[in-house]
């Protein structure tokens, strides 16, 4: 039995905040992927979580060495789940990169909140509201109008697309296992096994399938480090740890603010254009997150005071 099992009562600062951090931090990673574009996509993916893993090694046998001793059966199998999922989340949505706009790909990868919110009450016993309902759908329908304006009509981006949306009900799986898990065990030792597998999974297919794993200039390193720093340690972690808080319904909502982060820094860095569109549906976007947090606040009456600070 985990150490996790007789949790806080109350979480030590607002689970919104965290959220918030995350949506900052995961709007770089499409920015690091297309910067190391030198490298394949699995390359890429491979190296963000193996980096990620090997950084937080040390951290987890200091802290959670006793714990993830002690972790039952039950807990391990859903955690490695969650990495199996997280690495095909990976492996699609990085690869979409190499197909299509940064904008179309992080729009169609954030839509999990649609298949979270109809998977959740199965896999993780979650209660969706009619608010987070509508929230739901009105951010998806922000997302849509976003990528309406920046979809190509071509066989390679309808490829891209396809690839994003795939990663998107992969990442549906990974929040939703995630939410199970996280009610039970520490944010370290959950991370440490999730990101440790999906690691091992993505470099045994790219060791298996022959691709480069060396040769790459020191600017794409120093973007696998980048990667495996601020998308990963930061914003994934920062998702997780609110897991334990929050609805995995709450917290895919809460990732729809990443097309409104990655198309500003796509456009700073990339040139691709600000439209209408994007504008139009990150208010959309924006409007969906606030109805979600309403909803959640109704699903969990008696937890409401998770939004406030301990002191």
């Amino acid at each position: 039995m985990s150490e996790r099992r007789n949790r806080p009562k109350r979480p030590p600062f607002p689970p919104v905040l965290a959220l918030v951090s995350g949506i900052f931090a995961v709007s770089t990673g499409a920015i690091f992927v297309r910067l190391a574009s030198e490298a394949p996509p699995l390359v890429v993916a491979a190296y963000r979580v193996g980096l990620a893993s090997l950084l937080l090694a040390p951290i987890a046998w200091w802290r959670a060495r006793h714990e993830l001793r002690r972790l039952s059966a039950r807990d391990y199998v859903l955690a490695v789940l969650a990495g199996f999922f997280l690495a095909l989340h990976f492996a699609t949505w990085v690869s979409s990169l190499y197909y299509t706009s940064v904008a179309s790909s992080v729009v169609l990868v954030n839509t999990n909140p649609l298949w979270v919110g109809l998977l959740a009450p199965f896999v993780s016993k979650d209660r969706i509201t009619r608010l987070m309902a509508l929230g739901i759908g009105v951010s998806v329908v922000g997302g849509v109008i976003i990528g309406m304006g920046d979809l190509a009509i071509s066989g390679q981006a309808l490829f891209g697309d396809f690839l994003a949306i795939l990663g998107s009900i992969c990442a549906a799986f990974y929040i939703l296992l995630g939410r199970n898990v996280r009610r039970q065990v520490s944010l370290l030792a959950y991370v440490m096994v999730c990101y440790g597998s999906a690691a091992i999974i993505l470099w045994i297919i790219v060791l298996v399938t022959g691709q480069p794993i060396t040769g790459y200039s020191p600017f794409t390193y120093t973007m696998f480090l980048g990667m495996a720093l601020v998308p990963q340690i930061i914003g994934h972690s920062s998702y997780n740890w609110a897991l334990e808080w929050v609805s995995a319904s709450m917290v895919a909502v809460g990732l729809l603010g990443e097309p409104i982060g990655s198309t500003i820094l796509a456009y700073i860095l990339f040139g691709e254009r600000l439209t209408w569109a994007k504008v139009v549906g990150g208010a959309f976007i924006l409007t969906g997150i606030y109805l979600a947090v309403r909803g959640e606040e109704q699903a969990a009456p008696k937890t409401t005071e998770l939004l406030e600070p301990t002191g």
